[in-house]
C-alpha cells in the first residue's frame, strides 16, 4: 500500500477540477486542528484551482477567537474569498508544506511571521472504512446538499470530531461543498508563534467554526475538492478582511 506521502504527492500532481460552473478547487489540507493553549490551526493546499493560480494556506485562531489566512496568493484568489468577513487579516505572504516522513510534513510561514508547525498523521479502521466510502461515491452524490448533510452530520459522531460540515455557507456568503475521498488522523503535533507553544492538541471547551464551516474537535487530513458558488458582487462579500492586513 502507498504511504500517505506517496497519495499526497499523487493527488498534487494528478489533481484536476471537475465539471461545472461553480468555483472548484482540488487538492489536500488539515480540516482544522485545536491545541491545548486555545489556538487552532488549518492549512490547504490547492495544486489546481477555477479561480486563479494554486496556493498553500494556513488559518489560524488565536485564543481571543480572532481569525488570520495566511496564504501564498492574493486574498481575493484565494481563502480570503470566502471567508474574509470572518478574518482580523489576511495576509499574502510564503506557505510552505515539506514532508519529512512517510506520515509526517510541517508547515512554515515565511515573511515577518515566525510559524512553525508540524505533524504526524495516521489511518485507523474508522478513517480506512470512511475512506472506502467516500473514494467510492459517484461524483454527483458529493454535489448534493441534502447528502452531504446527512455524510456531515453522521461522520461527526463516528470521527468523535463534534460538529461537521460539508455544505452550507460561508462568512462572505457564498453556498459551500467539501468533497472528501481519502482521510487521515492527526496521531501528533506541535506548533509555535513567535517562540510561543501552543501545547498539545486538545479539544476546545466550546467548538468553533466559521460561519457553517465547522473546525473538528481533533485533527483530520483529508485529499478531495471543494466547490462554492460563483462570486456574485450583489450577493456576496469582497475578499478582504475586517481589519486590513
Amino acid at each position: 500500500m502507498k504511504s500517505i506521502r506517496a497519495q499526497v504527492l499523487e493527488a498534487e500532481q494528478s489533481a484536476e477540477l471537475g465539471p461545472g460552473e461553480d468555483e472548484r478547487f482540488s487538492g489536500y489540507g488539515l480540516m482544522g486542528l485545536p491545541f491545548s493553549s486555545g489556538h487552532v490551526l488549518a492549512m490547504r493546499r490547492f495544486p489546481v484551482t477555477s479561480v486563479g493560480p494554486g496556493y498553500t494556506s494556513l488559518w489560524l485562531r488565536r485564543p481571543t477567537g480572532a481569525w488570520t489566512i495566511y496564504a501564498d496568493a492574493p486574498p481575493e484568489l484565494s481563502c480570503a474569498r470566502y471567508f474574509g468577513a470572518a478574518l482580523d487579516e489576511a495576509v499574502q505572504c510564503p506557505v510552505d508544506v515539506t514532508w519529512t516522513g512517510d506520515a509526517a510534513f510541517s508547515v512554515t510561514v515565511g515573511g515577518d511571521v515566525d510559524l512553525a508547525w508540524d505533524l504526524e498523521l495516521m489511518p485507523t479502521p474508522v478513517t480506512r472504512a470512511m475512506t472506502a466510502v467516500m473514494s467510492a461515491l459517484p461524483a454527483p452524490f458529493l454535489e448534493s446538499h441534502p447528502f452531504l448533510r446527512v455524510m456531515g452530520a453522521a461522520a461527526g459522531p463516528a470521527l468523535r470530531a463534534g460538529r461537521l460540515g460539508l455544505t452550507g455557507t460561508v462568512p462572505n456568503r457564498q453556498g459551500f461543498r467539501a468533497k472528501p475521498r481519502r482521510m487521515w488522523f492527526v496521531s501528533g503535533s506541535s506548533a509555535s508563534l513567535d517562540g510561543e507553544d501552543f501545547g498539545s492538541p486538545q479539544p476546545l471547551r466550546i467548538q468553533t467554526g466559521l460561519r457553517d464551516f465547522w473546525i473538528p474537535q481533533r485533527g483530520i487530513f483529508l485529499i478531495g475538492a471543494s466547490s462554492y458558488d460563483r462570486f456574485d458582487p450583489v450577493r456576496h462579500l469582497p475578499a478582504s478582511a475586517r481589519r486590513a492586513a
